[in-house]
């Protein structure tokens, strides 16, 4: 089973005065009549499960009512009081799961993105799945056509027989003059922020790595609050 874990607690204020703090850009009619949020839900392959929605404590009504305009149902809405990295975020979904003794496949996905192939997006999905059944981890890249600055990229051993390719590095947000190198080599993708995993496998990543995120996110839970579809970290 994959379960989408969508990932919508930006605040969007670097698009001010248009996307603000209580209105971000996920909640906005940005390019068509629907949200970019709702968009995230709406392009999902029809074989998944209901999403687990994570947003801000103040966006919870934003986000139930934009998921009843489209008539889709979800695994539960997680709210956090205050904004978390995508680490701790995902975490608290992984722990929705296994806490029940579930297992799913978790795709983690943020809820801002514009995507205009969707056929690419499915087939990368359905490419993805197979390697997380094998304990991969999995990120998704995005084939750079400038050499933007904004972005994360990730070393790659890139050839052109494999649909997937083992990861060497990640640099973050680098300088004019290491993108242009980056885009020149053709070894590096942009970091889309869209991951897929076991949970379990992410899980005992995090245990290993930074295990002081996983302590936390697991103190956490013995605050959470359940009300109708929200759950209050």
């Amino acid at each position: 089973m994959i379960v989408p874990v969508i990932l919508s607690g930006g605040s969007g204020t670097r698009l001010w005065p248009l996307s603000r703090k209580l209105h971000p850009k996920q909640f906005i009619n940005l390019v068509n009549e629907t949200t970019l949020f709702q968009d995230t839900i709406l392009r999902l392959p029809k074989d998944v499960a209901e999403p687990l929605i994570i947003c801000n404590e103040e966006h919870r009504f934003l986000a139930a009512e934009q998921l009843r305009e489209i008539g889709k149902k979800t695994k539960g809405i997680i709210l956090e009081s205050e904004g978390r990295n995508t680490a701790p975020a995902v975490a608290l979904a992984a722990l929705q799961f296994i806490n029940k003794g579930e297992d799913p496949i978790l795709l983690v996905l943020s809820a801002d993105h514009l995507i205009k192939n969707i056929e690419a997006f499915h087939q990368s999905i359905t490419i993805a799945s197979e390697l997380a059944e094998n304990n991969k981890l999995i990120t998704f890249g995005v084939v750079p056509n400038k050499a933007e600055t904004g972005y994360g990229y990730i070393e790659a051993n890139i050839n052109n027989t494999d649909d997937y390719y083992s990861i060497k590095s990640f640099t973050e947000k680098p300088n004019q003059k290491n993108a242009k190198k980056y885009l020149d080599s053709g070894n590096y993708l942009w970091n889309s922020g869209m991951f897929m995993f076991k949970t379990s496998v992410y899980l005992n990543e995090l245990e290993k790595f930074e295990p002081e995120i996983l302590s936390a996110c697991k103190k956490s839970y013995t605050a959470e609050n359940i009300d109708s579809d929200f759950i209050r970290i």
